[in-house]
């Protein structure tokens, strides 16, 4: 038997390149899957992905690459699913490879919008894994400067505190640094909402709001943020900590963030269509407003910039109109 533990990342964008890029300097092998066979065929002749961190260079002889998802979970003791969120079912339907004891890995910051269940919740009450062996990765880290090896800082959230310590160990280098969570559903909603205020972060920008706005902006989401992970699950957390509060400055300000660039294009007078057309990734934030929204409807959280998201995105409510409201509701 093998002495080190087997990885399989499932994705083939930016974040999932970028985590095959810390795993493999870990690990003597990782198994990636990426559905095009075209791409695997480019990484084998070229050493890198060609459409995200594209910098990024690989040594093919240390990735056993497929097309076949049942082929890497097969292959893995750890399952890394980096995929969006708006496609992960359409991923798993491919599935028929059992996950019995195989450790489940979420670095997906969004909701299965088949089952409206964060990712964590989706691989439990849909494919019975327990929680223990359900792991989550949150930042604040950006793909980019992982590919640029800026120091960088990951959480590991699980019920499972020796799960999360291991994880945290092949995941960490010299540029970036892990710690360990136990707060597995308050980190996962946190991803997925810190996506939506970049999103109205990038409305404000794109609408013309200064500097000042912003930053008030940002210090409500977090606020709104506590409130609404306090009414899914209560428990001891620091919403200060650099999973929550960290993560979402780093989304919310950052020039590589695509959901602050999405938001901003939608500020500036862009259709969702056509700001969603024009983008090459997926703004998970988009999805994520929907979700948030929906639920909100049962938890009934005081969430203003939530609410003035979903309004412009999907109820077709003009952005400027509506955030002049939203500057009164803040403080």
């Amino acid at each position: 038997m093998d002495s080190y533990p087997k990885f399989a990342v499932i994705g083939g964008g930016s974040w999932a390149t970028a985590l095959v890029k810390i795993l493999k300097a870990n690990l003597p092998e990782v198994a990636w899957y990426l559905r095009s066979l075209e791409v695997i065929e480019h990484i084998k002749t070229h050493g890198h992905n060609p459409s995200y961190l594209t910098s990024v260079e690989f040594n093919p002889e240390k990735l056993l690459l497929t097309n076949d998802i049942n082929e890497a979970i097969a292959y893995a003791d750890y399952v890394v699913f980096a995929v969006p969120s708006a496609f992960v079912g359409k991923e798993l339907k491919k599935m028929t490879t059992s996950l019995e004891g195989k450790v489940i890995i979420s670095a997906i910051k969004g909701i299965v919008p088949e089952s409206s269940l964060l990712v964590g919740e989706h691989f439990h009450l849909k494919y019975g894994v327990p929680y223990d062996k359900i792991a989550v990765i949150s930042g604040p880290c950006h793909a980019e400067e992982v590919a640029l090896e800026r120091l960088s800082y990951l959480t590991i959230a699980s019920a499972n505190k020796q799960t999360a310590s291991e994880i945290a160990q092949y995941l960490s280098n010299y540029y970036i640094k892990t710690k360990i969570s136990d707060d597995i559903v308050g980190t996962e909603y946190a991803a997925m909402l810190k996506n939506i205020y970049a999103i109205a972060a990038g409305i404000a920008h794109g609408l013309g709001y200064g500097d000042n706005f912003q930053a008030v902006l940002m210090s409500n989401a977090i606020r709104e943020m506590k409130r609404f992970v306090r009414k899914v699950y209560k428990m001891k957390r620091n919403i200060n900590n650099s999973a929550y509060l960290g993560d979402l400055l780093v989304t919310g300000y950052s020039l590589f963030s695509r959901n602050r660039t999405f938001g901003n294009m939608i500020g500036k007078g862009y259709t969702v269509k056509s700001a969603i057309m024009e983008m090459s990734m997926i703004a998970e934030g988009y999805y994520a407003s929907k979700s948030a929204y929906e639920l909100n409807q049962k938890l009934k959280a005081k969430t203003p910039i939530i609410d003035a998201v979903y309004q412009i995105l999907y109820e077709g409510k003009d952005a400027r109109t509506t955030f002049k409201k939203l500057t009164e509701k803040l403080n």
